[in-house]
Order: C-alpha cells, then structure tokens, then sequence
C-alpha cells in the first residue's frame, strides 16, 4: 500500500487544584514553561482551564505513545510546581461553565463574538486522531465508510456523564454541548474532493468561515496536514486508552484501503442510520449496544468489537497495533470512562464522602498511571 497510515493525536485537558479538585486557570508561567520545554506541541485552549497537546507525525503506535507520555509527563511536571494536575476527561464532574473564562487570544475572541453565548458552555474537551492519507481523492472516498464505526469509537471512549454536579444520564454529554456549534456531526457526504473544496468555498467567500478549521465535524479532511482526522471521541484519562483507539482508527482506514485494492468497499449507509448509533453511543456507552445494519439486529458491544477486530487482525498485525487493539476488550470488560467514574461516585457517595471531588481524585490517578 502506498499509504504509510501516519499518526497524530490531539488532546485537551482541564487543570485542577490538587486539594480541592476545581478547575484553575493556567497561570502563565506554567504556559511559559510547557511551551518552552515542548515548543510547538503545547498550546492554550479556548478556556483559562484548559490545556491542549498534539504528537508530531508519528509513524508507528510505538512512536506515538513515546510522544504522547513526554507531552502528559511534561504537561503534569509543569503543573505540580503550582498545586495543579491536568486531567484527561470531556466534562468536569461538578464545575460550572458561567465560572469560567475564555482565553485571550484573538482566534478564541472571534469564536466567542461569532457563537454567542453557545461558546461560553464550551467547557469540554476532546481528542483528535490523524491518519496520514496523501491521496485527497482517497481521503473523500474514505470518509463515509470511516463514518460507519464513528459511534463505535463514541461509546468506547466515552468519558463525560457529569455536567455542573449531576449525573446527566449520558455517557458523552459533551458531545450535547458541541453539537450546538454549527457544522457539528456526521459529515456531509462529497463525491470526490473538488465537491468538498467548491462547498466550503461558498463559506469562505461569503466570510461565514475564514478556513475550513471552522468546519467541525466528526470527521473531517485535515485543513493544515494531508489527513484524515477523527474527532467524535471524548478525551480519555488512560494514555493506553488513547492508544488503543487511535490504533483502531489506523487499523479501520487501512482496512478500507485494503479493499479498495480488491475493487471492494465498505458499504455506505445512510446518515439516518449513522445518526441512530451515535445517539446511542452518546447516551448509554456500550451498556445497550449498537446496531449492526447488515442483520439487522442490536448486538451487545462487546460482540461486535470480537467481530471488528477479527475483521482488521491482518491490518493490525501489518501496523504492529495487534497489542493495542486487543486492550479494547478491558475497556469493555472494566468500563469505559464514564462507566469508571459513575462507580468512583456511587461508592464515594455511599462513604458520605464528597463523591465530585473523589471522581476528580480518581481521574487525576488515571491520568498518571500509565506515565
């Protein structure tokens, strides 16, 4: 394959107090230390709290999860010396978004004029996974197919059931909050890549969007870098977990490619049916399970993960990511994140302790474990 199914992984973190376990502004001499130990892999997010890392172009999982455990490592080292730890989870379990101020950075203060007051509930974070794909006709093609296992990566990463306190019954809420953004979900789907350009071009000359980074969908053609990029995912406390998800990303787009070689494809279905699943995804995880189209019938998750790696055991086995793909099994066995914390909280609460600030505990140790 012509291909080299490159990696880059994007993620946000909130920063919070050690003791107390809110959310703080960075200060700046903690941006000032990160940027100058990590150079242009660190940047400010669009809120005081948050904190934002990307990899360089990683040509193997290995590669990838050196990079990203210096960036957390750096990122936590950085933080202690001001009583703070970052955290990698979507939602806060008890902040609320009115407390919170946007960074001053005229890109964030143009988002905050442009968006109104849907902005200022913009108190999530996510995860952004690259695949390098040269070809940008092959990226469009990909798309839809790729589209398909989009709430399969919802439900297992999904890390966000609290908002300002309260359980919200969701397993992404954060995916709630966003999708209020314009041109948010499932992307649109294009015939070649000149459709996709001409499309957005009617944005930009008309000046509702200076570039198509304003575009964000749940998936979508990388403005900056000739990727392809997956951003429906809700952050994850683990590194593994990260880990593990990029590679079923990388795993799923070689696959497609791989019968694109075969003069097959996978099918495409309707953004109707898509939309079912990742409501799905959002609201119960995996606990409910999804449905698979080609039956028809909702099968439990955890059957149609068994399926989908057999499915990709020749590409995970070619990109050196058998290891990581098989680790998803303990997300399903254990939980996934929102399913780990609604557990820290219930038998905090049973403790009559503060059961907010033991989640907050509990995600500031998941963040730390794999360092």
């Amino acid at each position: 394959m012509q291909n080299g199914f490159t990696l880059g992984i994007e993620e946000e973190y909130l920063l919070v107090d050690r003791d107390s376990g809110c959310l703080t502004t960075a200060p700046p001499a903690l941006m000032e230390a990160c940027q100058k130990d990590l150079q242009g892999q660190v940047s400010p997010e669009f809120l005081q709290c948050q904190i934002e890392v990307g990899t360089a172009v990683c040509p193997t999982i290995g590669h990838a999860r050196d990079d990203l455990r210096r960036l957390r490592a750096s990122v936590s080292r950085h933080a202690e010396t001001h009583g703070l730890s970052p955290i990698a989870v979507s939602c806060h379990p008890f902040a609320d978004w009115k407390d919170q101020q946007h960074t001053d950075k005229e890109r964030y203060s143009d988002i905050q004029r442009a968006l109104g007051g849907v902005a200022r509930r913009m108190l999530i974070c996510g995860m952004h996974v690259h695949v390098g794909i040269e070809d940008r006709e092959l990226r469009t093609d990909l798309m839809p197919q790729i589209c398909y296992f989009l709430p399969h990566l919802l439900a297992l990463s999904a890390s966000s059931p609290f908002w300002q306190g309260e359980d919200t019954g969701l397993a992404s809420y954060r995916l709630t909050v966003f999708d209020n953004l314009p041109r948010t979900g499932l992307p649109p789907q294009f015939q070649s890549w000149a459709e996709y350009e001409r499309t957005a071009q009617i944005l930009i000359d008309l000046g509702v969007i200076e570039d198509t980074t304003k575009i964000w969908w749940d998936l979508r053609p990388s403005h900056r870098f000739p990727t392809i990029e997956t951003r429906i995912m809700d952050v994850q406390p683990r590194l593994e977990h990260t880990l593990s998800l990029a590679a079923l990303i990388q795993s799923v787009s070689r696959m497609l490619c791989r019968l694109r070689e075969r003069n097959q494809r996978w099918r495409i279905y309707d953004r109707f049916l898509i939309a079912e699943n990742r409501w799905r995804a959002q609201r119960y995880g995996m606990a409910e399970g999804l449905i698979d189209f080609g039956t028809p019938s909702i099968k439990p998750f955890a059957q149609l993960l068994d399926e989908l790696i057999g499915l990709l055991s020749e590409d995970a086995e070619a990109l050196g990511v058998l290891t990581e793909l098989a680790a998803l099994r303990g997300i399903v066995e254990h939980g996934n994140s929102a399913t780990r914390q609604r557990r820290v909280h219930a038998e905090a609460s049973a403790r009559g302790e503060d059961a907010g600030r033991a989640v907050v505990r509990h995600l500031i140790d998941e963040f730390h474990h794999d360092l």
